[in-house]
């Protein structure tokens, strides 16, 4: 960033002059040269001087970058005449196209080129993360027992847990997030929701695309909202009800502060990311396997032993995995994700009832209509006037 130029945080590179009288501070005499220079973006050269070197600004915006002791490089916006200590490097630097400056230096002890200088730019106030676009926002209200097939998508999700508890899994590991919790899938990131049969949930999704930094930091994790986080989100709630012109811009704002304020978190603290062994790498593999095989093949004949051919292990080694880190068999899973998909069926409206149950293998359409009662506490009929 730019800095100020005074007198105190110029004090170890040289002086401020007086700008009185028509020298401006600059020495009288004939042992000394004085020259107008012009310099452009691309002649941006780092000189040092074994004697003092006196600088004025004379037109065009101009910046002076200074080297310390350190090697660290700083910027000053030079808008009053200086002289440099003897031996300081420095250049200076159009702060956009060209500037042009007053030099004076004693003839023994002319400023030499040493070499190429930062430009302009790596001294300006830039995004290290930038969100560019927001594609949806939703919040979601699910029944006890919800469960979503999984996806991936070409941009960044946020999941936030504003009541109740959810699961996600992402790479095979079942993330529990609590009320409060946040979690960011990654670009292309396969993930999976449910919750547990004994528990209703709701909770704000938002997808967008952000460029920077390497985004790694924010995915595979759980975070755990602050009181001032929450607060954004309920901003950014508000936004999207008023929706005026400017709501978007606050939207995008807002969502980029959340996002940084979450990263600055974790600065100094643990990793909060799992740490995996390799054995239990492989039994997530598994899982991711056998969670996206169901999700891709739902419409589809479905059973364990399908399922289990279908990513090449046994039934019964499936059973197991699904046991310990899920938490449920695999039927079960694959009974629960048919249900869901019916729902979908029923929405798009171009199957009848027992065209569904046929689709998803049930033995009857009453054996499906019993079970979607059983799961959503509704008949599909009663479900399909619902949504009309």
């Amino acid at each position: 960033m730019i800095q100020n130029l005074n007198k105190l945080s110029f004090a170890r590179f040289g002086t401020i002059l007086n700008v009185r009288g028509e020298s401006r501070g600059f020495p009288a005499g004939g042992d000394y040269v004085t020259q107008d220079r012009a310099y452009t973006a691309t002649q941006v050269v780092a000189c040092r001087s074994e004697g003092f070197v006196y600088l004025d600004y004379l037109e065009g915006m101009t910046l002076l970058a200074v080297e310390g002791t350190d090697g660290a490089v700083i910027c000053f916006y030079l808008d009053k005449p200086v002289c440099l200590k003897a031996g300081v490097r420095f250049a200076v630097v159009p702060f956009q196209w060209e500037c042009s400056v007053r030099i004076c230096y004693h003839e023994a002890q002319p400023p030499v080129p040493e070499s190429h200088f930062l430009p302009a730019d790596d001294f300006r106030i830039s995004y290290r993360l930038r969100l560019r676009n927001i594609y949806t926002m939703f919040y979601q209200e699910k029944e006890k027992g919800f469960l979503f097939k999984g996806e991936k998508h070409d941009v960044l999700e946020l999941t936030y847990v504003d009541k109740g508890q959810l699961h996600s899994v992402v790479g095979g590991v079942d993330y529990l997030l609590h009320q409060g919790d946040m979690m960011v899938y990654g670009v292309n990131q396969w993930h999976m929701q449910y919750a547990d049969t004994d528990c209703a949930t709701s909770f704000i999704t938002i997808t967008f695309d952000m460029e920077g930094d390497d985004l790694s930091a924010l995915t595979d994790r759980v975070f755990t909202m602050s009181p001032q986080d929450v607060d954004i989100l309920k901003t950014i709630t508000y936004e999207q009800e008023r929706n005026d012109e400017y709501s978007g811009d606050m939207i995008l704002y807002q969502l980029g502060r959340l996002l940084i304020q979450v990263l600055r978190s974790q600065n100094g603290t643990v990793d909060s990311r799992l740490r995996i062994p390799a054995a239990l790498n492989a039994e997530n593999d598994i899982i991711n396997r056998a969670l996206r095989y169901v999700a891709e093949h739902v419409r589809e004949k479905l059973s364990v032993g399908i399922v289990a051919r279908g990513i090449g292990v046994s039934p019964s080694h499936l059973t197991a995995l699904f046991h310990k880190s899920m938490n449920i068999a695999p039927g079960e899973y694959i009974r629960r994700t048919k249900l869901e998909e019916s729902k979908q069926l029923i929405r798009e409206g171009r199957l009848n009832f027992s065209q569904i149950s046929e689709a998803l293998s049930y033995s009857t359409v009453h054996h499906f209509s019993r079970q979607f009662k059983e799961k959503f506490g509704i008949t599909p009929s009663e479900y399909a006037k619902a949504i009309k």
